[in-house]
């Protein structure tokens, strides 16, 4: 009998297969958006479409540079891409992430109606934009879960994999 994963290890496996997008080399971050076990949005970080990438800087800090010599004034993040990416409207859904949401993240998700937010990592758990974050999430009512990476299961998926090479 073969084993199956469930609904959340599916969607988080499938955010972290995304984030592998990313070009960011220090913060590779994916996104689904789902609304009755069906996909109907993915996002990573990056920057906008058209942009010419050697024209933008991947640095997170900069020393005496200032903040235009860093990467935050022009990527997109994971969760903003998957609402824009989305195939339909967002209200009602939950959104599978790598990372913990962003304040500004956190907005956009309440305001596109998302209902649920289950994330992988809490990195920046003590960061001013992570607990604004939180705060909005919590006084509009939206559910925040952490999933653990043990929880994903990944030697079934491996083992799996293993059958068709």
């Amino acid at each position: 009998m073969t084993q199956n994963i469930s609904w959340d290890q599916y969607f988080m496996s499938l955010a972290i297969l995304i984030s592998l997008r990313s070009k960011d080399p220090s913060s590779k971050v994916g996104a689904v958006l789902v609304r009755e076990n069906k996909i109907i949005g993915t996002g990573y970080n990056g920057f906008p479409t058209g942009c010419d990438e050697s024209q933008f800087p991947w640095e997170r800090d900069v020393d005496g540079e200032g903040w235009l010599n860093t990467k935050y004034p022009y990527v997109i993040h994971a969760e903003a891409n998957a609402l824009l990416n989305t195939v339909t409207e967002s209200n009602g859904c939950e959104i599978f992430v790598t990372l913990h949401p962003c304040n500004e993240c956190a907005k956009l998700m309440i305001q596109g109606g998302v209902k649920r937010v289950t994330y992988l990592s809490d990195k920046h758990k003590g960061v001013d934009a992570f607990v604004a974050a939180r705060k909005l999430l919590e006084v509009t009512g939206v559910e925040v879960r952490k999933m653990d990476a043990g929880d994903l299961n990944l030697p079934l998926i491996v083992d799996n994999f293993k059958t068709y090479s």
